[in-house]
């Protein structure tokens, strides 16, 4: 790849340190996407030999670009992102990676198709860490950052996601508890 072209993709992903996310960080600054992702990142490297079957350079690489399409976005929380916004951000990266140089093009598209299908245990992996650790931000937060909604949100969320995994499974109920102990400190 040539180091223009290198330096343009570089350009556009560095929207994400400051694309906003909904949640706040543990001093009530705004999270962005790009520390989200960092995260996921961390997370998925941590849990190498807890899920030593897999792939986990592959999950971490999904967690690393997993939110690219919210440089053309925006971030939009989950309980408000409709099909059309998923429809809209897909075309929009994938337009994008169309045009980049062939040697990373079809890797970044293969691994967007295999996130987007949830098919494989990395997949799923990456997924229930996606959703996890934006539970995990937002028990980090002062409740008072919280909408309204997510007082229950936050107790039902990602269950579903975890569910493939024991450890997963675990790690979500921990995360619960982390939750109704906020919510309970607060009243």
């Amino acid at each position: 790849m040539d180091t223009r072209t290198f330096l343009e993709i570089l350009h556009t992903a560095e929207k994400l340190k400051d694309t906003e996310r909904h949640c706040t960080t543990s001093k009530r600054r705004t999270e962005s996407v790009a520390e989200h992702s960092w995260r996921v990142s961390l997370m998925a490297l941590m849990l190498k030999h807890e899920f030593d079957d897999l792939d986990i350079d592959k999950v971490i690489r999904m967690s690393i670009i997993h939110d690219l399409g919210e440089c053309f976005t925006g971030d939009i929380p989950t309980f408000v992102k409709t099909d059309d916004d998923r429809k809209t951000e897909d075309i929009l990266l994938y337009n994008w990676i169309g045009g980049f140089p062939l040697e990373i093009k079809d890797e970044f598209i293969a691994l967007f198709n295999e996130m987007n299908a949830q098919l494989t245990k990395e997949a799923k992996l990456f997924k229930a860490l996606d959703k996890l650790e934006a539970l995990i931000q937002h028990n980090e937060s002062p409740i008072d950052t919280w909408s309204e909604n997510e007082y229950e949100l936050n107790k039902t969320y990602a269950f579903d996601t975890a569910a493939f995994s024991e450890w997963l499974t675990e790690l979500r109920k921990e995360i619960l508890s982390d939750t109704i102990k906020k919510i309970s400190d607060d009243q």
